[in-house]
């Protein structure tokens, strides 16, 4: 009797043993799948590089923009997994630098972003995916307005030209509606 439920327990710890290494196995590629740089990649290693810009800042609807210029400096990191991009120029005749990290995301299927600069302390997150209609990468989001002390919802466009000329544009929603607040034009340097 000792031998039959010996014989049962070995069994029983086999065929647990092939399913640990079968899930390991499973957990292993996917994992591959999720860390392994993909098309959308890529795609956003084609923003490798120095840039100049003309960027365009609507304070209202109507009202003739504000112009800068200034510099973007963009590089793929940690094994071509992640974009950095490194922005300074003038806002509204200060110094202005800004740092955003772009990613797709291989789990989630879309693309995510971080943006910080030095006319504020919060982190404004953005996500979104290439849209096919307008022919360009469409990333919705929100970030704390310090005149309302409220959330303002955000859309931003990235179109590409040509490898050597994008626009992004953003938009933010007020009283209702849609508006253009700034469009920033770049150049390969």
């Amino acid at each position: 009797m000792k031998t039959i439920y010996f014989l049962a327990a070995l069994c029983l710890l086999m065929i647990s043993n092939a399913f640990a290494q079968q899930d390991s196995a499973a957990m292993m590629k996917a994992w591959m799948t999720y860390m392994t740089p993909g098309p959308q990649h890529q795609h956003m290693a084609l923003a490798d590089g120095e840039w100049t810009t003309e960027a365009s800042f609507w304070e209202k609807p109507g009202d003739p923009p504000q112009k800068s210029s200034g510099s973007c400096v963009n590089k793929m990191i940690m094994g071509g997994r992640y974009c950095q991009s490194k922005y300074t120029g003038n806002m509204m005749g200060m110094p202005f630098e800004g740092l955003g990290i772009m990613a797709y995301d291989n789990a989630r299927k879309m693309y995510v972003s971080t943006w910080i600069d030095n006319m504020g302390t919060g982190i404004m997150n953005m996500e979104g995916k290439w849209n096919d209609d307008l022919k360009a990468l469409e990333l919705t989001g929100e970030m704390d307005d310090p005149i309302t002390g409220k959330h303002v919802k955000l859309r931003q466009v990235e179109k590409w030209q040509d490898n050597d000329h994008h626009t992004m544009e953003m938009y933010r929603m007020s009283d209702g509606q849609e508006v253009k607040e700034m469009e920033i034009v770049f150049t390969r340097k």
